[in-house]
């Protein structure tokens, strides 16, 4: 027996880790497990390339809960140590196993291995819920087991102990102020979020199955029952498999393993895999979209060789994706030292724009392959598209091939093919063309009929980012503005018609635009007096497209006016002269009557526009029902 001083640098390592390097502590299972898979892939390696003689087999790692003992057990099969390997692996901190085991067997194909650990501290991260510690351990090689045991200071204790089979066991005796990690829901919680996919099976207690009746059973009776040992991975995901050999099923099969309580299935999936110049698989799924991008991230699941990292995959994943839901496993990632956050890398980047190409190339295939089908989709995917062209100019470039633009008769279009279809009558004074969109079809219903009357073609923009696009589209495409169905008056957008003029006389315009300046209040109304079919409503309210504008962008996080407050409710009103009732406004007698009408009309277009509401809508309820008697 021999007894001697942990090295490590500081003399009271084990509160600094407990504090400080691992900011959670129940990730110190996923850590030990990590190491129990590391060991176990080690021996398979060893095994293959003849340097180990011995049984390779079928392995399981165990977890083992001893609730009146306090203690928990972690058990593999794996490749175990001598005693003068847990002097150099456990006693010398921050010493990686993992990564001397890969340059010793770089030119054996070491990097296949599969090899998790990296920093050498994951078995410390054991003494943030355990304030004993013991590893019971014998090596594949023909040497006598060791045992290690350490109270949470810098001394330990190393014998030899009379284990005979090969691996290694790990015993937690759980601290005091810890115990919630004896109880066994706990424990399956904690392998369930980390270790689910571990490439090794992961044994933990047993489960009650049911059994098939007896040919010879009668109805009443019970089916047949037996403990089977409970595992609660699985060791190959779909994400480990070449697209080659899965099928539509196994994707959303996979889908509903990853997300248990999600009913409704995928759009589609884009399969990731790529091993240069660095290693990433993945499989990344569109569900249905809703307008609100907060509910929908944090979706994804990052894990570094099938152990879960987080969900928070902000920076490897662009930001417009992280709606999307799946996994990405790369052993490339960067990682902090407690394996929880990622670190500035540029190959983070460079994954990035892989990401960022793949999803786009995909979303390309899929227009090229059933347009019918993608357009039936749109709805459902559009938010993520118009986000990503926003933050990703690369991806907007690519997305040029597939962005729809659907119009409010349900026809879809790219933008290509939608200036082909719309250049010969929407064009403003300065032959700059017109696209014109609603962004609510029922509330903006009779602008859009008025606009469709004219021949105009009308989109139906309705994502709560659009007038962020649309300035980018703006700004990237010559000669193109977008004009919503109730904004500026479209008579004022797009070439008049020369042949619509004025009923009314000059002078009779002067007197209506005098009477209407001092009838209708100025602080939120501009009259503008325009010659317009007489069908066409007599009074119409749109808001200058450049206060819309601001006022939206604030409205999803654009900011006020320049950062100094709300935009102010500014409108036009439309006078359309060539109607009867301002003519007859126009003609009335009595200044009571007058101002009766044009309340009225005011009123409904107010009414037209959404901006009738409390007492003004009670009076105008009131007022309306006076001129039916």
């Amino acid at each position: 027996m021999s007894t001697g001083t942990i090295n490590v640098a500081v003399e009271n390592i084990f509160p600094l880790i407990k504090k400080f390097l691992y900011s959670d502590h129940e990730i110190f299972l996923r850590e030990l497990i990590s190491n129990a898979t590391d060991a176990t892939l080690k021996l398979k390696h060893l095994t293959n390339i003849g340097e180990a003689k011995v049984e390779y087999g079928n392995p399981v790692i165990e977890v083992k809960l001893d609730k009146e003992k306090k203690q928990l057990h972690i058990i593999d099969q794996g490749i175990g140590m001598t005693k003068e390997e847990v002097e150099k692996y456990i006693n010398e901190i921050a010493f990686s196993g993992a990564e001397e085991f890969i340059e010793k067997y770089k030119d054996k194909q070491g990097e296949e291995a599969g090899i998790i650990g990296h920093f050498g501290l994951g078995f410390y991260s054991a003494f943030m819920v355990a304030d004993k510690v013991e590893i019971i351990t014998k090596s594949y090689k023909d040497e006598p087991a060791a045992h290690w045991t350490c109270d949470g200071s810098p001394n330990y204790t190393l014998e030899e102990a009379d284990k005979t089979e090969r691996g290694t066991e790990i015993i937690l005796h759980i601290a005091d102020d810890e115990t919630e990690f004896l109880e066994k829901s706990k424990i399956s919680e904690l392998l369930s979020k980390y270790n689910k996919f571990m490439p090794i099976p992961i044994k933990f207690g047993t489960k009650t199955e049911t059994l098939p009746k007896p040919e010879d059973a009668k109805e009443e009776d019970p089916a047949p029952t037996q403990e089977v040992d409970n595992f609660i991975n699985n060791p190959n995901p779909a994400w480990t498999k070449q697209p080659t050999d899965l099928k539509e099923e196994d994707y959303k099969s996979f889908y509903r393993e990853l997300y248990p309580m999600q009913f409704e299935e995928p759009l589609f999936n884009i399969h990731l895999n790529v091993d240069y110049p660095f290693n990433l698989t993945g499989i990344l799924y569109f569900p249905k979209m809703t307008n609100d991008m907060n509910i929908q991230k944090d979706k994804i699941q990052l894990y570094q060789n099938q152990v879960f990292v987080t969900d928070n995959v902000e920076g490897i994943v662009p930001e417009f994706l992280t709606m999307l839901r799946g996994v990405i496993d790369s052993p490339d990632i960067p990682l902090n030292v407690s394996r929880s956050y990622l670190q500035a890398d540029g190959a983070v980047k460079k994954i990035s724009s892989y990401i960022t190409r793949k999803v786009a190339d995909k979303l390309k295939s899929l227009f090229n392959d059933n347009r019918e089908d993608f357009e039936k989709k749109w709805d459902d995917i559009k938010i993520v598209i118009e986000y990503g062209m926003l933050t990703e100019d690369k991806f907007f470039e690519k997305a040029q091939k597939f962005m729809l633009f659907p119009t409010v008769d349900g026809n879809y279009f790219t933008f290509d093919e939608l200036k082909e279809k719309v250049s010969a009558n929407q064009t403003d004074k300065d032959d700059k063309l017109v696209l014109l969109y609603a962004s609510n079809k029922e509330e903006q219903h009779s602008y859009i009929e008025t606009a469709k009357e004219k021949g105009y073609e009308v989109l139906l923009l309705d994502s709560p980012i659009i007038s962020h696009l649309i300035q980018k589209l703006e700004s990237e495409k010559e000669n193109v503005t977008f004009a919503r169905v109730d904004g500026d008056h479209i008579d004022n957008l797009i070439k008049k018609d020369e042949n619509t003029v004025s009923k009314l006389t000059d002078e009779e315009q002067e007197t209506l635009k005098t009477f209407f300046t001092e009838t209708i209040p100025s602080d939120t109304f501009t009259v503008q007096l325009e010659a317009m079919d007489s069908n066409a409503n007599p009074f119409t309210i749109t808001e200058p497209e450049f206060m819309r504008r601001m006022k939206e962008m604030q409205q999803t996080g654009g900011g006020g006016m320049f950062g100094m407050g709300n935009m102010p409710e500014m409108y036009n009103l439309i006078v359309n002269t060539n109607h009867e009732l301002v003519s007859e406004i126009l003609n009335t007698k009595t200044q009571k009557k007058k101002e009766r009408l044009t309340t009225q009309a005011l009123d409904l277009a107010k009414l037209s526009k959404g901006l009738l509401k409390g007492e003004q809508m009670t009076q105008f309820i009131k007022r309306s029902y006076e001129m039916i008697k």
